[in-house]
């Protein structure tokens, strides 16, 4: 079965997973965490309320309960199975993904994700190895239905600021941010897409493409907004767009962060390895610890916990916080940036004037490589640059990061494609530019 990931389980339903392997799964799962309760939410996707139905039959069939949040973001399932102690949980989607695209991403107690190395290979297994299971219909668990909207909201209301004066733009997407945007953010925002719709009409719910922008863009310009605002299907991911259309780097919205949380004095904050130099030294002046971690969110909840970060953020728009069980949401995200913003505004500042102040190397963005050899590729590239300078610091985790005086580079490969992915910043754009091509010529080889 090819849905089983390094964080979830995705693929597009029928294909790369179907109802009797949602059954198993959810026969398996009360046995692989020891619960007698699962918490389960889903999302708006056609296929979601089949995989709902025979989830929640393998869990009952099984012996335990199942209880329901009904449709919901992924940051309504964390926060409700950390809030009641559940041990274990499961959010029906496919995040970002398109239409066709189905999934389920499970959680322990805490909220901690169950990963490849955290028990999803245990449950593959299981659910391979069994073709058909047993059972005990007097020992079947019950059906429940508890309300995850409004704990939810009691939690996120002192993070909730005074938007009065703020003209903002919000692209709901079509997906589960529909189902609290207006009652956090009220009504006087510019709403695109604020229905709940699992075909996505207007565009698909992954900000990190381009394409899916536009009509952000062009309301931020034609409402006037001072910022606009970006979810993806789930909801536990947001981005943003400057008053001049423009879009943030998801990882400068970290540095951004450091104006709300490091105002009571220094903390940790967490960052993934491809993350702006500009964003480290931006924290670091305003009295961040900054610690530098794996890409994804399995291995990014862990860190938080082990080095008691405040907060963290990923170049892919996850950001996580300490006090939301050192989970991600995009809910919460939005509304730390909209602090800042409305305090940028009574200064009479824009939230353009802020990214400049961050920003200071020229950087590439994550450019794919289809590469097979993967390996060789990443020992070609950290060799040639070394042996031309010395590197000021070197990670060999989740790939290379080579860190120059005047510029660095992440190499990474991914976990589940035949791609090599790549960052590069420098100090100018003609300095990019020229480790660029040199890049391109030493993978040119591999490709």
């Amino acid at each position: 079965m090819k849905a089983f990931k390094a964080y979830d389980i995705r693929g597009i339903y029928e294909k790369d997973f179907d109802r009797h392997d949602v059954y198993k799964i959810g026969f398996f799962l009360p046995r692989l965490l020891n619960a007698e309760d699962v918490l389960v939410g889903r999302d708006v996707r056609e296929s979601s309320e089949e995989i709902f139905t025979y989830l929640t039959r393998g869990i009952r069939d099984s012996g335990a309960n199942a209880v329901s949040i009904g449709l919901c973001t992924t940051p309504m399932v964390y926060f409700n199975t950390a809030y009641h102690k559940f041990k274990a949980s499961v959010m029906i989607t496919a995040s970002h993904n398109p239409k066709e695209y189905n999934g389920l991403k499970i959680s322990r107690e805490k909220a901690l994700p169950v990963g490849s190395d955290s028990g999803l290979k245990d449950l593959e297994k299981l659910v391979k190895q069994h073709h058909g299971v047993t059972v005990d219909s007097a020992n079947r668990g019950r059906y429940a239905e508890i309300d995850g909207l409004t704990p939810y909201l009691e939690f996120l209301k002192p993070y909730m600021a005074d938007l009065s004066q703020l003209n903002i733009t919000v692209d709901l997407s079509n997906g589960m941010a529909c189902v609290l945007a207006k009652q956090v953010l009220g009504e006087t925002p510019h709403y695109l897409f604020d229905t709940l719709d699992g075909t996505f009409p207007n565009h698909e719910p992954n900000p990190l493409e381009e394409h899916n922008l536009k009509a952000v863009k062009e309301g931020v310009l034609a409402n006037g907004s001072d910022l606009g605002i970006i979810f993806d299907g789930d909801a536990d991911r947001v981005m943003f767009i400057d008053e001049q259309g423009k879009f943030i780097q998801p990882d400068l919205i970290t540095a951004v962060m450091g104006n709300f949380f490091l105002k009571s004095g220094p903390a940790k904050v967490l960052q993934d390895i491809r993350t702006s130099r500009s964003v480290t030294e931006y924290l670091e002046a305003l009295g961040a610890e900054v610690h530098t971690g794996k890409v994804g969110h399995s291995f990014a909840k862990r860190k938080m916990r082990d080095i008691g970060a405040l907060y963290g953020g990923e170049l892919a728009g996850h950001y996580y916080f300490r006090d939301f069980f050192n989970c991600d949401s995009a809910m919460l995200a939005a509304l730390v940036v909209l602090n800042t913003a409305a305090e940028l505004k009574q200064q009479g500042r824009t939230v353009s004037s802020l990214i400049g102040e961050i920003v200071k190397y020229a950087a590439s963005g994550e450019i794919n490589f289809r590469i097979e050899d993967k390996q060789e590729a990443m020992d070609t590239l950290k060799e040639h640059f070394s042996l031309q300078e010395e590197p000021t610091k070197f990670m060999d985790f989740d790939g290379y990061r080579v860190e120059f005086t005047d510029w660095w580079f992440n190499v990474r490969p991914s976990n589940t494609e035949p791609y090599l992915r790549l960052v590069v910043e420098a100090k100018s754009e003609a300095m990019l530019q020229e480790k660029l091509e040199t890049m391109h010529k030493l993978l040119e080889p591999f490709q």
